[in-house]
């Protein structure tokens, strides 16, 4: 790792340290989001040669918001990374579909990505009805946020662990958190793509039983399969004051899929867990820092997401390739500065709209292209 190198993930650690309670003034995320992009011109030829034939260059870049933004189904076709690919750590891939390449996220080092997710997580799930979060013990780590106030949780995890699924970007963030902020009798419930739900339900029974708070963390389908399942066998279970519930979305490629609410009132039917602690989180393969619902930090359910510190979300018209109005909708567009050694600024295919100082999220846009935001072999080649 070159010097110049070192520095910028030093700052951009810094800058995660601090947590998502000191918002970091625009000057100072501009400041580093633009060395960054430098940095990531000069490292990797794709990005180099996309930003040219879109004359934008470093030396023409002024703000943060005129960076170029790779779309996300860049990376199914190119090694979109500031380093040689046989030094990678990790590599996560995007789960596609039987007819679609996977797309690969390469890392140099995870030091970045697993700090974001200890100081995110820690703040969005970890609190009791929006008063204060809690981590172990060193609150250096997890940002100026953690606190050691409340004792940590059984995870019941409805995800693959990351021994049996090392591509997954999902299973990788699940065992940083249970590591992290788990209690002993935290566990993996799906093995070889099924969940064990006979295992899982005693596990609820006997938590129920012990008046033992429970933390489940899964996918939108996992847990409707556990829905699905307890309302066939009538099964309901009261969880223990303290309860709750993370839900990644993960209907893609699903025949069975329900609204929010109707998934959420689930929760509250069959677990005792009400709308207020159960919080969706948005996350992309592509990128290195995830989203939550702000619903504990507000003490009431709520679709809003906020960006942390260490990164920034703009809602852009498809039309024009610019930020969209006020009030309408427009694809998602995000500058995660944790993304140092692969692409900071990432264009999805998801509909949001901004919500005070954060957005929401409507669904994906399918087929849809950001004018201008094209990044593929025949464009590349045509210059």
């Amino acid at each position: 790792m070159t010097e110049p190198a070192r520095e910028l993930q030093k700052r951009t650690l810094s800058f995660i340290a601090r947590g998502i309670q000191e918002q970091t003034s625009e000057s100072e995320f501009d400041e580093l989001a633009t060395a960054i992009f430098a940095f990531q011109f000069e490292r990797n030829a794709v990005y180099r040669a996309y930003c040219q034939q879109q004359k934008r260059p470093p030396q023409t870049v002024q703000h943060w918001k005129e960076i170029p933004a790779v779309p996300a189904s860049a990376f199914k076709e190119f090694a979109l990374t500031c380093f040689p690919i046989e030094q990678a750590v990790a590599e996560f891939h995007t789960s596609g579909t039987t007819t679609e390449k996977s797309g690969k996220h390469f890392f140099r080092t995870l030091a970045l990505y697993d700090a974001a997710i200890r100081a995110n997580f820690a703040a969005h799930l970890l609190v009791a009805r929006a008063s204060r979060p809690f981590s172990s013990e060193s609150t250096a780590e997890y940002g100026r946020d953690a606190r050691a106030t409340l004792p940590r949780l059984p995870m019941l995890i409805l995800t693959p662990s990351p021994d049996e699924s090392p591509h997954s970007s999902l299973a990788h963030m699940m065992g940083v958190v249970v590591k992290e902020f788990g209690a002993p009798e935290s566990g993996f419930y799906v093995e070889r793509g099924a969940l064990c739900v006979e295992r899982l339900v005693r596990a609820l029974r006997e938590a129920e039983r012990a008046k033992q708070p429970v933390f489940l963390l899964g996918t939108a389908f996992a847990f409707i399969h556990l829905f699905d399942h307890c309302g066939a066998n009538t099964l309901r279970f009261e969880m223990a004051e303290g309860s709750r519930a993370m839900e990644t979305g993960g209907f893609k490629g699903r025949s069975h899929e329900i609204p929010k609410t109707e998934l959420y009132e689930m929760f509250e039917t069959f677990l005792g867990i009400p709308p207020s602690l159960v919080v969706n989180e948005y996350g992309m393969t592509e990128l290195s820092t995830q989203f939550y619902d702000q619903t504990l930090r507000e003490g009431r359910q709520t679709d809003r997401k906020a960006a942390p510190p260490w990164s920034r979300v703009l809602i852009i018209d498809p039309n024009t390739g610019r930020e969209a109005d006020e009030h309408k909708r427009g694809m998602i567009r995000i500058c995660d500065l944790a993304n140092l050694w692969s692409m900071m600024c990432i264009q999805t295919e998801d509909l949001g709209i901004a919500n005070g100082n954060g957005f929401e999220i409507l669904g994906r846009a399918v087929g849809a292209e950001v004018r201008g935001c094209s990044l593929n072999a025949e464009s590349l080649l045509a210059m």
